[in-house]
Protein backbone atom coordinates (compact mmCIF):
# COMPACT_ATOMS: atom_id res chain seq x y z
CA UNK A 1 0.00 0.00 0.00
CA UNK A 2 1.46 3.33 -1.10
CA UNK A 3 1.79 6.06 1.52
CA UNK A 4 2.36 9.79 1.79
CA UNK A 5 6.07 10.19 2.57
CA UNK A 6 6.74 12.95 5.09
CA UNK A 7 9.45 14.53 7.24
CA UNK A 8 9.42 16.76 10.33
CA UNK A 9 11.72 19.77 10.72
CA UNK A 10 11.39 20.84 14.35
CA UNK A 11 14.00 21.76 16.96
CA UNK A 12 11.75 21.50 20.03
CA UNK A 13 11.78 17.88 21.31
CA UNK A 14 8.26 18.02 22.74
CA UNK A 15 6.76 19.51 19.56
CA UNK A 16 8.61 16.94 17.46
CA UNK A 17 7.24 14.12 19.64
CA UNK A 18 3.67 15.41 19.24
CA UNK A 19 4.05 15.41 15.45
CA UNK A 20 5.58 11.92 15.52
CA UNK A 21 2.69 10.61 17.60
CA UNK A 22 0.11 12.22 15.32
CA UNK A 23 1.69 10.88 12.11
CA UNK A 24 1.87 7.38 13.62
CA UNK A 25 -1.92 7.40 14.06
CA UNK A 26 -2.62 8.12 10.38
CA UNK A 27 -2.39 4.95 8.26
CA UNK A 28 -1.37 6.66 5.02
CA UNK A 29 1.46 8.78 6.48
CA UNK A 30 4.99 7.35 6.33
CA UNK A 31 7.40 9.36 8.50
CA UNK A 32 10.86 9.16 6.91
CA UNK A 33 12.76 11.27 9.41
CA UNK A 34 12.88 14.11 11.93
CA UNK A 35 15.42 16.95 11.67
CA UNK A 36 16.41 19.57 14.23
CA UNK A 37 17.28 22.18 11.62
CA UNK A 38 16.71 22.94 7.95
CA UNK A 39 20.33 22.41 6.93
CA UNK A 40 20.19 18.77 7.97
CA UNK A 41 16.94 18.31 6.04
CA UNK A 42 18.32 19.84 2.82
CA UNK A 43 20.60 16.93 1.99
CA UNK A 44 17.85 14.42 2.74
CA UNK A 45 15.44 16.23 0.40
CA UNK A 46 17.99 16.09 -2.41
CA UNK A 47 18.38 12.34 -2.13
CA UNK A 48 14.84 11.21 -1.28
CA UNK A 49 11.31 11.67 -2.54
CA UNK A 50 9.29 13.54 0.07
CA UNK A 51 5.59 14.32 -0.38
CA UNK A 52 4.95 16.38 2.76
CA UNK A 53 7.06 18.46 5.12
CA UNK A 54 6.06 19.66 8.60
CA UNK A 55 8.13 22.82 9.02
CA UNK A 56 8.73 24.95 12.11
CA UNK A 57 9.55 28.62 11.52
CA UNK A 58 11.99 29.42 14.32
CA UNK A 59 14.86 27.04 13.60
CA UNK A 60 18.56 27.35 14.40
CA UNK A 61 21.00 28.43 11.68
CA UNK A 62 18.33 28.88 8.95
CA UNK A 63 14.77 30.01 9.63
CA UNK A 64 11.88 28.04 8.20
CA UNK A 65 10.63 30.67 5.75
CA UNK A 66 14.13 31.40 4.45
CA UNK A 67 14.70 27.67 4.00
CA UNK A 68 11.43 27.30 2.10
CA UNK A 69 12.48 30.04 -0.33
CA UNK A 70 15.65 28.12 -1.20
CA UNK A 71 13.73 25.08 -2.46
CA UNK A 72 13.03 25.03 -6.20
CA UNK A 73 10.54 22.17 -6.07
CA UNK A 74 9.42 21.85 -2.45
CA UNK A 75 7.03 19.12 -1.30
CA UNK A 76 3.68 20.03 0.22
CA UNK A 77 4.35 22.09 3.35
CA UNK A 78 2.44 22.42 6.62
CA UNK A 79 3.85 25.16 8.84
CA UNK A 80 3.90 24.42 12.59
CA UNK A 81 4.60 27.41 14.80
CA UNK A 82 3.54 29.37 17.86
CA UNK A 83 3.68 32.65 15.92
CA UNK A 84 0.62 33.72 13.93
CA UNK A 85 2.24 36.77 12.29
CA UNK A 86 3.95 34.68 9.60
CA UNK A 87 0.71 33.20 8.22
CA UNK A 88 0.38 35.60 5.28
CA UNK A 89 3.97 35.04 4.19
CA UNK A 90 3.45 31.31 4.51
CA UNK A 91 0.44 31.24 2.23
CA UNK A 92 2.26 33.47 -0.26
CA UNK A 93 4.78 30.64 -0.46
CA UNK A 94 1.92 28.22 -1.20
CA UNK A 95 2.03 26.28 2.04
CA UNK A 96 -0.81 23.81 2.44
CA UNK A 97 -1.77 24.86 5.98
CA UNK A 98 -0.56 26.86 8.98
CA UNK A 99 -0.86 25.13 12.35
CA UNK A 100 -0.59 27.28 15.46
CA UNK A 101 0.91 25.48 18.46
CA UNK A 102 -0.49 23.88 20.45
CA UNK A 103 -2.83 22.11 18.02
CA UNK A 104 -4.86 18.95 18.63
CA UNK A 105 -5.14 15.80 16.53
CA UNK A 106 -8.38 16.90 14.90
CA UNK A 107 -6.77 20.11 13.61
CA UNK A 108 -3.80 18.05 12.42
CA UNK A 109 -6.13 15.79 10.42
CA UNK A 110 -7.84 18.79 8.86
CA UNK A 111 -4.45 20.04 7.67
CA UNK A 112 -3.27 16.81 6.05
CA UNK A 113 -6.75 16.32 4.62
CA UNK A 114 -6.14 19.35 2.38
CA UNK A 115 -3.35 17.53 0.57
CA UNK A 116 -4.91 15.98 -2.51
CA UNK A 117 -2.46 13.46 -3.90
CA UNK A 118 -2.90 10.14 -5.73
CA UNK A 119 -0.83 8.53 -2.94
CA UNK A 120 -3.50 9.28 -0.34
CA UNK A 121 -6.34 8.07 -2.52
CA UNK A 122 -4.75 4.73 -3.33
CA UNK A 123 -4.33 4.02 0.35
CA UNK A 124 -8.08 3.79 0.80
CA UNK A 125 -8.74 1.23 -1.92
CA UNK A 126 -9.94 3.55 -4.66
CA UNK A 127 -10.53 1.47 -7.75
CA UNK A 128 -7.83 1.94 -10.42
CA UNK A 129 -10.39 2.46 -13.18
CA UNK A 130 -12.80 5.07 -11.86
CA UNK A 131 -15.06 4.69 -14.90
CA UNK A 132 -15.74 1.04 -14.16
CA UNK A 133 -16.10 1.10 -10.38
CA UNK A 134 -16.87 3.74 -7.77
CA UNK A 135 -14.21 4.65 -5.20
CA UNK A 136 -14.79 2.60 -2.05
CA UNK A 137 -13.50 1.56 1.34
CA UNK A 138 -13.63 -1.70 3.30
CA UNK A 139 -14.62 -1.57 6.98
CA UNK A 140 -14.95 -4.34 9.55
CA UNK A 141 -18.57 -5.18 10.34
CA UNK A 142 -19.40 -8.22 12.50
CA UNK A 143 -16.19 -10.15 11.80
CA UNK A 144 -16.21 -9.49 8.05
CA UNK A 145 -15.02 -6.71 5.77
CA UNK A 146 -17.84 -4.82 4.04
CA UNK A 147 -17.25 -2.79 0.89
CA UNK A 148 -18.89 0.65 0.99
CA UNK A 149 -18.77 3.14 -1.89
CA UNK A 150 -17.94 6.71 -0.87
CA UNK A 151 -20.93 7.91 -2.91
CA UNK A 152 -23.29 5.86 -0.73
CA UNK A 153 -22.19 7.32 2.61
CA UNK A 154 -24.46 10.08 3.96
CA UNK A 155 -22.81 10.62 7.33
CA UNK A 156 -20.81 8.89 10.05
CA UNK A 157 -21.64 9.11 13.73
CA UNK A 158 -19.45 8.24 16.71
CA UNK A 159 -20.98 5.82 19.23
CA UNK A 160 -18.38 5.39 21.99
CA UNK A 161 -15.77 2.94 20.65
CA UNK A 162 -17.85 2.30 17.51
CA UNK A 163 -18.86 4.33 14.49
CA UNK A 164 -22.19 4.17 12.68
CA UNK A 165 -21.89 4.57 8.90
CA UNK A 166 -25.24 5.67 7.43
CA UNK A 167 -25.85 4.88 3.76
CA UNK A 168 -29.42 5.77 2.83
CA UNK A 169 -31.63 3.21 4.57
CA UNK A 170 -28.66 1.02 5.53
CA UNK A 171 -26.39 1.47 8.54
CA UNK A 172 -23.14 -0.28 9.41
CA UNK A 173 -21.57 -0.48 12.86
CA UNK A 174 -17.79 -0.83 13.00
CA UNK A 175 -15.40 -0.88 15.96
CA UNK A 176 -13.14 2.06 15.15
CA UNK A 177 -12.85 5.73 16.09
CA UNK A 178 -13.95 8.76 14.10
CA UNK A 179 -10.27 9.77 13.94
CA UNK A 180 -9.43 6.49 12.20
CA UNK A 181 -12.25 6.65 9.67
CA UNK A 182 -11.63 10.36 8.98
CA UNK A 183 -8.00 9.63 8.11
CA UNK A 184 -9.20 7.16 5.45
CA UNK A 185 -11.84 9.37 3.82
CA UNK A 186 -11.06 11.72 0.89
CA UNK A 187 -11.06 15.28 2.29
CA UNK A 188 -12.73 16.70 -0.84
CA UNK A 189 -15.77 14.43 -0.31
CA UNK A 190 -16.21 14.45 3.47
CA UNK A 191 -16.00 17.03 6.24
CA UNK A 192 -15.94 16.67 10.01
CA UNK A 193 -18.42 19.16 11.50
CA UNK A 194 -18.64 17.90 15.08
CA UNK A 195 -16.61 15.77 17.45
CA UNK A 196 -19.09 12.95 16.78
CA UNK A 197 -20.10 13.56 13.14
CA UNK A 198 -18.52 13.42 9.69
CA UNK A 199 -20.79 14.27 6.74
CA UNK A 200 -20.67 13.72 3.01
CA UNK A 201 -20.52 17.12 1.29
CA UNK A 202 -22.63 15.83 -1.60
CA UNK A 203 -25.38 14.67 0.76
CA UNK A 204 -25.83 18.05 2.51
CA UNK A 205 -29.37 19.31 1.81
CA UNK A 206 -29.11 22.60 3.73
CA UNK A 207 -27.01 24.22 6.43
CA UNK A 208 -26.53 27.29 8.58
CA UNK A 209 -24.05 28.37 11.24
CA UNK A 210 -25.47 25.90 13.77
CA UNK A 211 -26.44 22.75 11.89
CA UNK A 212 -26.26 20.68 8.69
CA UNK A 213 -29.23 18.79 7.28
CA UNK A 214 -28.52 15.35 5.80
CA UNK A 215 -31.28 12.90 4.88
CA UNK A 216 -33.75 15.07 6.80
CA UNK A 217 -31.63 14.84 9.97
CA UNK A 218 -30.32 18.03 11.57
CA UNK A 219 -26.72 17.43 12.64
CA UNK A 220 -25.17 20.08 14.93
CA UNK A 221 -21.98 21.91 13.97
CA UNK A 222 -19.54 21.74 16.89
CA UNK A 223 -18.09 24.87 18.46
CA UNK A 224 -14.61 24.09 17.17
CA UNK A 225 -15.81 23.31 13.63
CA UNK A 226 -17.50 26.59 12.62
CA UNK A 227 -15.01 27.02 9.75
CA UNK A 228 -15.57 23.52 8.39
CA UNK A 229 -18.05 24.56 5.70
CA UNK A 230 -16.70 27.99 4.77
CA UNK A 231 -15.48 26.78 1.35
CA UNK A 232 -18.52 24.63 0.59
Amino acid sequence: MSKLRCIIIEDEPLAAKVLKDYTSEVPYLDLLGTFKDAILATDFLRQNRVDLMFLDIHLPRLKGMAFLKTLKNPPEVIITTAYHQYAVEGFELNVCDYLLKPFDFERFLMAIGKIKTPTVETSVNIAPNMLEEKPYIFINVQKKKVKIAFDDIAYIESQKEYIKVVCGNKTYLSKMSTHEIEALLPAHLFRRIHRSFIVSLEKIESYNAEMVEVQGLEIPIGRGYKEALKDL
